[in-house]
């Protein structure tokens, strides 16, 4: 017998990149900040008292929410701290789709997307991107006659890392009935010349919502530490309604207050992950294997198929020799390999195996 609704039975939960159980493992598989935590936020670690654990934390995260304010240019009333940026994905739909309603998505995306939809009992109108890997002219169009009320994007896209610049995202929000989530996960490794700024869009907007997230430019994944940008009319239902009681707990908002306060640290490693980004973009165009232009953390790869038996023979090969990758096998990423930007060191091991594999 079982006893979950109908939803959760037939539905299919999300596949998170595979965990290795060694240390020494290479890992460009999950798109994690090659690099470690600021010394700021090791000493919050360290000096964390005893009386921090024994209380509950803020319910509002008040501390976090200001220092996050600060950075951005908004009020505190405009930040909404959730355990990891997932959770916010799923306040979202919480708090903007009726059960029933559907939800849209570009195609492909992440694939947490349609999971989050299918527990909410939610369709999902999922719109074909270009073959720049970017949404069409119809897109907000084509949301709205299906009468989606919460439209979620990325950006830079996953998995490709392509970038919608901010007068792209205005354009879609402004034109969409709904709620316009963008998912900005990867926003830290974006090129600083392009002066990318989506956020201001939030004076802007009032159905915009911008997703951050601390996992991957601060070197927090394990620290499950995100929060949410937008105007009082998207904030405020989330922040007093919907949100989970206590979900950021005392630790992580002290290390999060550090990270955000001591940045000189992590933009130091988003520009090194963007050098090793243009370096391994270039051998493996020199082997044969192109990448999409990224802005992302990560670089999405065609495999020819002349190369050993595919995308998916050559992953399983790197894997045997502990280094992990990551490949999707659906329609339009068959022939691809997701490779996060990893040290040097882990980018030249990389490539000797790929030498050695495809002779």
């Amino acid at each position: 017998m079982t006893y979950e609704r109908h939803s959760v039975r037939r539905m299919t939960g999300y596949t998170p990149g595979e965990q290795p159980d060694t240390l020494d493992a290479i890992k460009l598989n999950t798109n994690e900040n090659p690099y470690p935590p600021s010394e700021a936020v090791m000493a919050a670690l360290r000096d964390t008292p005893a009386e921090a654990l024994r209380r509950y934390p803020s319910p509002t995260s008040a501390t976090l929410r200001r220092i996050a304010a600060e950075a951005h240019g908004v009020a505190p009333d405009q930040i909404v701290a959730t355990n990891g940026g997932d959770e916010l994905l799923r306040l979202a739909v919480t708090t903007f789709v009726e059960p029933g309603q559907p939800i849209g998505v570009a195609d492909p995306s992440y694939s947490l997307y349609p999971v989050l939809a299918a527990v909410n009992g939610s369709p999902v109108v999922a719109s074909p991107l270009d073959g720049n890997w970017r949404p069409g002219a119809d897109f907000a169009a084509e949301m709205n006659r299906a009468g989606v009320n919460l439209t979620l994007l990325v950006n830079p896209h996953a998995p490709s890392g392509t970038l919608l610049k901010a007068s792209e995202i205005a354009t879609i929000a402004d034109s969409l009935n709904g709620v316009l989530l963008v998912d900005e996960a990867y926003v830290d490794f974006v090129d600083p010349e392009l002066g990318h700024d989506t956020v201001r869009l939030v004076h802007e907007l009032d159905n915009l919502l911008v997703l951050r997230t601390l996992s991957k430019g601060y070197s927090l994944a394990g620290l499950r530490l995100g929060y949410g940008i937008g105007s009082r009319t998207v904030i405020d239902p989330i922040a007093r309604k919907t949100r989970d009681s206590y979900s950021v707990d005392a630790v992580a908002e002290r290390l999060a207050v550090a990270a955000l306060s001591h940045r000189t640290h992590a933009r130091e490693t988003w520009r090194r992950v963007r050098e090793e980004r243009a370096r391994l973009s270039a051998s493996l165009s020199h082997l044969g294997i192109e990448c999409v232009p990224s802005q992302a953390n990560f670089v999405l790869a065609t495999v020819p198929p002349h190369f050993g038996g595919g995308a998916a023979d050559i992953q399983q090969r790197l894997r045997e020799r502990n280094i992990y990758v990551r490949y999707f096998g659906q329609p339009r990423l068959a022939d691809c390999l997701r490779v996060s930007i990893g040290s040097p060191e882990q980018n030249d091991a990389l490539m000797t195996a790929l030498r050695e594999i495809v002779g």
